[in-house]
């Protein structure tokens, strides 16, 4: 057949194609150290994501109305006021945190940023490049965002809009209205963001329960439109985005995950817990805690049904005081944190369970004090990583650790991720079982004999899938042709994350290559359904998960912690 002949490509083969391109791209434009989102490279990456049309960014593609819910996703992922910088600059650790400049913390991401001047934001990366991907793509997205609020703030003639002025006059007066004026300011901005008035003000109650971490719509939205104004209208304000030479130098190092595991390893062995059974724990910082010790810590003081019902009264904003009665006894009864300040951002819980008072663990874990008392089993329950650093972070960790000449392994017994993932084939809420991570983009995938199995969570009224996980390069780069296919194929895949197949490249070179780690090490991974990409309105840009998540969440730690309590 000619080349003239040749089927066109399906959707889900043009977006595997954009995908390729985008990241081609990103990473030779990291490598050259800077370029203009308006320039031919930014156009570049802006034509791949247009054709890909990630379900994330919703209206991405529509050349007037303005996507407020992949907003939303994007502004709580970066920086307060970075919509009204023009110049936005990648760094490494780099002293930063020593200077005047006050460290800003976006809502759902633990990246340090620093507002430089008006036009400049530093924005931190010790996470790898899956964290230059993610910033790359919401700025591109951003960017595309803020043209189109320029475009609908100006009339043919080129003079502003009715409404535009109106806005100005909003954020010059201090960004803020009365409730008497909220409802008339709304019907403006849903005229530049091309909008209805329900859905403008759905977006402004959304950035509201942020509104610590973020300017406000009004503000967000002039920003946005401002600077893009600024670049058509005047000579040598371009929107330029750079990376400095220490961050180019550092990426794909190692050196933050080193710090962060060689102090870790340091303190087991300055404390005589290096001969222990080592569980390590991939998994938020509260749930192992509160299951562990919440409800010895809590007796008399509050009451609850079960330990699922307590966990979700300890997730509610105005129970701080029993989260710090819980911390305290923790603490009196084995527990170590060890907050991390070289980089990775990642917490280290360490806990003793010879301190641990088994006998007074809740009924709903099964487990056998005699058998805790004699093995003492250490358990290591490190925060969630992002994308690559999984890899590097599971690396560092497992490598023996060396100290005036001596070398030790770790005697590591179990290994457990317990993540939150996007399901194809179920809802929020749901379980998944992987039976082997395939890592999209490459041929590269990572079958696994998994110790947890559906019948493991038989009975709790929560539906399981079992079969394998797509980890992929960026949540925000997902559509619903690239992800029918993972599910339709002969792959049959149940979810998509993004750390899987880093961590088990990491721990099978130790177990498999590097014979760092026990032959008989146990290795369980279980997910969670944070949201369902394949279903409209089901994207994490629709909101968080919000108390759905607590029975999954809970239900997987228990798991977790009876297969490592009994015999």
């Amino acid at each position: 057949m000619s080349l003239e002949q040749s089927p066109p490509l399906t959707r889900a083969q043009a977006s595997r194609v954009a995908i390729e391109r985008l990241y081609i791209t990103m990473r030779h434009l990291f490598n050259r150290g800077f370029y203009k989102p308006s320039g031919v490279s930014g156009e570049e990456i802006r034509r791949a994501l247009l054709v890909l049309q990630p379900e994330i960014y919703g209206l991405v593609g529509d050349p007037q109305r303005v996507e407020l819910d992949g907003l939303v996703y994007v502004m709580d992922r970066l920086p307060k006021g970075i919509e009204a910088c023009r110049v936005i600059t990648l760094a490494s650790r780099e002293g930063f945190e020593h200077s005047h400049f006050p460290i800003l913390v976006p809502a759902k991401r633990r990246r340090n940023c620093y507002r430089i001047d008006q036009e400049q934001m530093v924005i931190e990366v010790t996470n790898g490049r899956s964290e230059i991907y993610d910033i790359l793509t919401h700025l591109t997205f951003m960017f595309m965002e803020a043209d189109k609020i320029r475009r609908n703030a100006f009339q043919e003639r080129g003079s502003k809009t009715r409404e535009w002025e109106k806005l100005e006059a909003i954020v010059q007066a201090g960004g803020t209205v009365t409730e008497d004026e909220r409802e008339l300011a709304l019907t403006y901005l849903s005229s530049i963001l091309g909008r209805t008035f329900e859905e403008t003000q759905r977006a402004y109650e959304r950035f509201e329960e942020t509104g610590g971490t973020n300017n406000g719509l009004f503000r967000i939205v002039y920003g946005l439109g401002s600077v893009s104004i600024r670049e058509i209208r005047e000579t040598n304000v371009d929107r330029e985005i750079n990376f400095t030479p220490m961050l180019r130098e550092r990426i794909g190092q190692h050196l933050y995950g080193e710090r962060w595991a060689t102090r870790i390893k340091q303190y087991i062995r300055d404390n005589n817990l290096h001969e222990r059974p080592i569980h390590i724990i991939s998994a938020n910082p509260h749930s192992v805690v509160n299951c562990l010790y919440a409800p010895a810590a809590l007796t008399g003081t509050a009451s609850w049904d079960n330990l699922y019902d307590l966990a979700l009264k300890l997730s509610q904003p105005l129970q701080q005081n029993l989260r710090l009665k819980v911390a305290e006894y923790a603490q009196a009864h084995g527990l170590h944190e060890l907050a991390d300040a070289g980089g990775t951002n990642l917490l280290v819980q360490l806990i003793d369970t010879a301190q641990l008072p088994a006998r007074k663990l809740p009924g709903e874990i099964s487990h056998d004090p005699a058998f805790i008392e004699q093995t003492q089993p250490l358990l290591l329950v490190m925060d969630y990583a992002f994308g690559e650093q999984a890899f590097e972070t599971m690396d560092e960790l497992l490598k023996p650790y060396e100290q005036n000449g001596e070398s030790f392994a770790l005697n590591v017994a179990s290994v457990s991720v317990i993540g939150k993932a996007g399901i194809l084939t179920g809802e929020k809420g749901d379980l998944m079982i992987p039976t082997s991570h395939i890592f999209e983009g490459t041929a590269d995938n990572y079958p696994l004999d998994n110790d947890f199995t559906p019948a493991d969570f038989d009975g709790n009224g929560l539906a399981v899938y079992e079969g394998a996980m797509i980890t992929v390069l960026g949540t925000s780069l997902q559509n619903k042709d690239i992800l029918s296919y993972f599910r339709n194929s002969s792959w049959k895949a149940v979810g998509l994350e993004m750390e899987g197949a880093h961590y088990q490249k990491a721990i099978q070179a130790h177990l498999k290559i590097r014979n760092s780690v026990p032959a008989n090490v146990k290795v369980r991974y279980a997910y969670y359904a944070s949201d369902n990409p394949l279903i409209t309105g089901g994207t994490l840009a629709s909101g968080s998960l919000g108390t759905l998540g607590v029975k999954p969440t809970y239900l997987i730690t228990v798991k977790c912690l009876e297969k490592i309590f009994n015999p």
